[in-house]
Parts: structure tokens; C-alpha cells; sequence
């Protein structure tokens, strides 16, 4: 499934790399564009989106 949230305190390519760790850590498999500049995150996934979720909030990012 694709997923896509946006994340207001994204603030650099750092912070889109941790995002992106957050979520392969739990399905190594995903697929995830983090993009900056335009605070959106798109996830192919076969973990549910309260799963991904999860793991924004816990790398420390808001998720809306």
C-alpha cells in the first residue's frame, strides 16, 4: 500500500534520512521518498499506516 503524510518539522535532508530509517526499521522492504522542501513523505509499505505512523512520531517527527 502507499502511504503519504506530511511532516511540518522536516526541516532537511538529515531529517529525511532518519524518517526513512524510522520506517525500513520496521519493514525493511518499504520504499520511502522523504522530500524536504515540500514537508511530504510517500511510503510503499506493507505495514499499516498506524505502524509507519508509529514510527515518525517515535524518530521524533509530527505526522499530519
Amino acid at each position: 500500500m502507499t502511504l503519504q503524510f506530511t511532516v511540518p518539522d522536516m526541516a532537511c535532508s538529515a531529517c529525511a534520512t532518519t524518517i526513512t530509517n524510522a520506517v525500513t526499521a520496521i519493514d525493511p522492504a518499504a520504499k520511502v521518498a522523504a522530500d524536504p522542501s515540500t514537508k511530504q513523505v510517500n511510503i510503499d509499505t506493507q505495514a499499516s499506516e498506524a505502524e509507519v505512523k508509529a514510527a515518525i512520531v517515535g524518530a521524533g517527527y509530527t505526522v499530519s
